[in-house]
């Protein structure tokens, strides 16, 4: 701007000239003190070896300025494109010698092979006239595993036995088992049917009662429907997805209640099968079937289901099925196949309530357009309820839950089939 209003007014050209020079010192100077050594600048990437599918993961990148003066930073950190984010940008300030932690988050909602790419930092000194990129290559695989966060609180509810927290409740109880576990001092609300007259004499009147526990030992199957109605999305997760979550964790709460935990999973053929077992090893191996399920395309085969159940279940089980029905006629294709499976199992159907359509139905109507919408949406939503009332009329257990509350109502109804002695 010197130079051009100089042709006006000789008298700027020399100052034209004095402000380049300026310019051009003030330039070399901040190029050579942002690059007069290679490593003013240390990064690094902090984070587990593998993701929670569905939960938050915390990544950390650990930045230290080894620079004499104050910067500015800009962090672009170069994560999975299974993210598909674009906008990841951190600015921060760090002064001399100061080690500074960058916290972010990354919500997975698919099973897989994540690979973490560079790291890049773009660094300004005081003067900030020029930039300088310090680019860490630091390429890292992460695993992305069904959900294990939720496992490990469900796991400690378990051990507590406080699983009301995560939303079981208490019920009452049909009967108690006939497997003894000890004797001790009755107290209010014992059942009075237990007292051991023998001991209680012997404690000279102080009465004591026998104390049962439950039955345990007994099969728990979590069978996953593979076929085309499990591949809809909610919250960027498929209905798969959240029942390998709910599977591992209804799977876990099993062995620690000493029951056997097996899974089958299947779509046009039956894919996997792993036998009910209580071992140390057995939650490995169910997490490792489940890291490599994916839904295909084609419609399910019930009768191959029923057949593989016949042959290689001969023990009555608990059989809790994830799958999902749209339609009415969708489950009468299926249904003569789930009661014979029913014959000789306790069957648990598990399927998903549409919360898109539920949405739809709870907004109000604005034009006949939207009128007739809301009432095909009803019909939909009407035809789920009809879905729960047939497969009751044939004794199966039934639960019609929203995604997000899968694990929760799964192991609920777990809970409450033990606890009653059903299975």
């Amino acid at each position: 701007m010197l130079f051009i209003l100089s042709y006006s007014w000789t008298a700027l050209f020399r100052v034209a000239q004095i402000t380049l020079l300026f310019v051009i010192v003030m330039v070399l100077l901040d190029y050579v003190l942002l690059f007069s050594r290679k490593r003013n600048i240390t990064i690094e990437r902090i984070m587990p070896d593998r993701f929670s599918n569905g939960d938050l993961n915390k990544v950390q990148l650990t930045i230290a300025n080894r620079y004499h003066f104050r910067i500015s930073i800009k962090v672009i950190d170069e994560i999975p494109v299974q993210f598909q984010r674009r906008d990841f940008l951190v600015d921060a300030m760090l002064n001399s010698n100061e080690l500074k932690t960058v916290e972010y988050t990354l919500r997975p909602v698919e099973r897989g092979e994540y690979v973490f790419h560079d790291t890049n930092v773009f660094v300004k000194s005081p003067l900030q006239l020029v930039v300088r990129r310090i680019k860490n290559e630091g390429h890292q695989l992460v695993k992305v595993l069904p959900s294990y966060q939720s496992l490990r609180q469900f796991e400690l509810l378990a051990y507590s036995n406080n699983l009301s927290e995560a939303g079981s409740r208490k019920i009452r109880k049909i009967g108690h088992s006939l497997e003894f576990e000890q004797i001790k001092e009755y107290v209010t609300g014992d059942d009075i049917r237990s007292i051991n007259w023998k001991a209680t004499a012997r404690k000279g009147g102080q009465l004591m009662i026998n104390n049962f526990t439950d039955e345990r030992s007994q099969q728990v199957y979590c069978v996953i429907d593979k076929g085309r109605v499990m591949k809809m999305p909610f919250e960027g997760m498929t209905l798969l997805d959240y029942a390998v979550n709910a599977t591992l964790i209804l799977s876990r709460v099993a062995l620690i209640k000493q029951d056997r935990a097996g899974l089958i999973t299947f779509a046009e053929n039956i894919s996997h099968f792993l036998p009910a077992d209580r071992k140390a090893a057995q939650m490995g191996h169910i997490l490792e079937t489940l890291y490599n399920q994916q839904t295909k395309f084609l419609e399910s085969d019930f009768e191959k289901l029923y057949a593989h159940i016949r042959t290689r279940i001969t023990q009555r089980s608990l059989i809790v099925l994830f799958t999902n029905f749209e339609s009415l006629s969708g489950l009468q294709r299926q249904l003569p196949y789930i009661r014979h499976i029913a014959r000789n199992h306790l069957v648990l159907v598990v399927f998903f309530e549409n919360t898109e359509l539920r949405q739809l139905t709870d907004s109000p109507a604005e034009d006949i357009e939207s009128l007739y919408t809301k009432t095909i949406a009803e019909k939909f939503v009407y035809e789920k309820r009809l879905i729960v009332k047939e497969l009751q009329q044939h004794g199966i257990f039934t639960i019609l839950t929203a995604p997000q509350n899968l694990t929760v109502n799964t192991v609920n109804k777990y809970l409450e089939l033990k606890a009653r002695q059903a299975i």
